[in-house]
């Protein structure tokens, strides 16, 4: 992350990165440790959702944005005082400006925004951001973001990035931690015994 943080501020003057919640903001504060702290020109994040899972951003802004030196200004959260619908239409509507002004890419191949770097996190199912096995969102194609209603794990209601602008990013990076999720894994690397494609699977770059 510090290497790819240093590349992109260097090369665009911006460094877009998308975080999820959960186990990966503990992972991330050995960012806040030296060498690392010290080599991030932390100024040049823009920090964004993956999803708005309950508290992920409460979570992360005690345990990691409130101790380094990003400006305030280049964090942002889904709105949730707005209900999932509106909620989902001011995000993209904040993605799809930071894009005229060429904070955020839109790639080339795909022409969905293009995060120079996605970190995501896994659930114990194998879902990523709040794409769930089975779920009709799964093949959403045409949206940058959207809402779930009745999700599987609560919340009931979460907002989420697709498939498409996952796997659009430059580099994606998944931290996955728990014994709860060691069948995921195998199943993802091919040695485990579901034959049922899990969301984590779809996630390429």
């Amino acid at each position: 992350m510090a290497d790819l943080s240093d590349k992109f501020s260097k090369e665009r003057g911006a460094f877009p990165a998308v975080l999820s919640g959960g186990c990966l903001i503990k992972s991330l504060r050995k960012l806040l440790k030296p060498p690392y702290i010290d080599r991030i020109e932390w100024s040049k994040w823009h920090v964004f959702w993956v999803d708005n899972e309950d508290s992920n951003y409460k979570l992360a802004y005690d345990g990691f944005l409130s101790k380094i030196p990003i400006l305030p200004g280049n964090v942002y959260a889904i709105n949730d005082a707005l209900l999932a619908e509106g909620a989902t239409d001011d995000y993209e509507t904040c993605l799809k400006h930071l894009v005229n002004i060429s904070v955020i890419d839109l790639s080339a191949a795909s022409g969905f925004p293009k995060f120079d770097l996605m970190l995501l996190g896994m659930g114990p199912d194998g879902h990523v951001a709040s794409l769930f096995p089975g779920h009709p969102l799964l093949k959403e194609n045409e949206k940058w973001v959207t809402f779930i209603k009745g999700s599987p794990k609560p919340p009931p209601e979460r907002i989420t990035f697709t498939f498409p602008v996952i796997n659009s990013s430059a580099y994606i990076a998944l931290v996955v931690v728990g014994a709860g999720k060691a069948g995921a894994v195998q199943t993802t690397l091919g040695k485990g015994q579901n034959p049922d494609k899990l969301p984590v699977q779809e996630v390429s770059s």
